[in-house]
């Protein structure tokens, strides 16, 4: 309920935007593209941020997540501009999905980048972690799709990690500036720190990993009801079949 509520809200404060690009003549292909652009841009502040930026500085995470969110708006728009304009189409829908994996890949790529760069190591195997699973819900959706069910059931889907990735880089790269760098926790018997600045980002980072990947099993074991529903109703058909014939 939070969800739809929240997506009818965002909508509806997009619907203005989104009726001025469907006069200028604006095509949902080119807000998609625009989208892809805004996230390689993300993945460069990123990157930048690991060959140039001290390890304690954590600016770069926090632009980095602001153009990750702002890129999500226009993931957003694509869709609406789609249905009020008039100009959905199969290759639409497809050259949307195919875009959105480029974008989340390449995402995910800047994101770990930076924090190998920086020796943040359980922090990038966390993050390629929920690159595993944001990638696996999004296949087993089409894939099960492919075999007519509809498989749209689950915790942790785009719009939700885009948002929690986005705000919780922001966030970290606003404390870093206000901790005047990496802020460090630790008690003397444990060989590694409780907290760091960047965790308020990894932490974050971890309950997607989770969630995707239990969003992703979850859906396969949806489509293995769904596929055993549409098996006995086959079985139970057949018989009536025969007789007709």
């Amino acid at each position: 309920m939070l969800k739809e509520i929240g997506q009818a809200t965002a909508y509806k404060i997009l619907n203005p935007l989104v009726r001025l690009l469907v006069r200028m003549k604006v095509t949902p292909n080119a807000i998609t593209t625009i989208g892809l652009i805004l996230n390689i841009f993300g993945a460069v502040v990123f990157i930048f941020g690991a060959e140039f930026g001290d390890r304690g500085d954590l600016r770069y995470v926090g632009w980095g997540g602001g153009i990750i969110l702002f890129a999500g708006v226009f993931d957003m728009l694509d869709g609406q501009v789609a249905r009020i304009g008039n100009m959905t189409s199969k290759f639409g829908a497809l050259y949307d999905s195919v875009l959105d994996r480029y974008s989340e890949l390449i995402m995910f790529l800047g994101i770990c980048y930076y924090l190998v760069s920086h020796h943040y190591f359980v922090g990038a195997l966390i993050s390629f972690l929920a690159m595993i699973g944001s990638i696996m819900v999004s296949y087993t959706r089409a894939r099960a799709e492919g075999l007519g069910i509809q498989c749209a059931v689950g915790l942790m889907q785009r719009p939700e990690r885009v948002v929690i990735i986005g705000l919780s880089a922001i966030i970290c790269g606003i404390a870093s500036s206000f901790l005047g760098g990496n802020f460090k926790f630790f008690v003397s018997f444990l060989p590694f720190h409780l907290f760091e600045t960047v965790t308020i980002f990894t932490f974050p980072v971890l309950v997607v990993a989770v969630l995707a990947n239990y969003t992703a099993i979850d859906r396969l074991n949806h489509c293995r009801i769904e596929l055993r529903k549409m098996e006995k109703h086959h079985t139970a058909a057949s018989p009536q079949e025969k007789i007709k014939n």
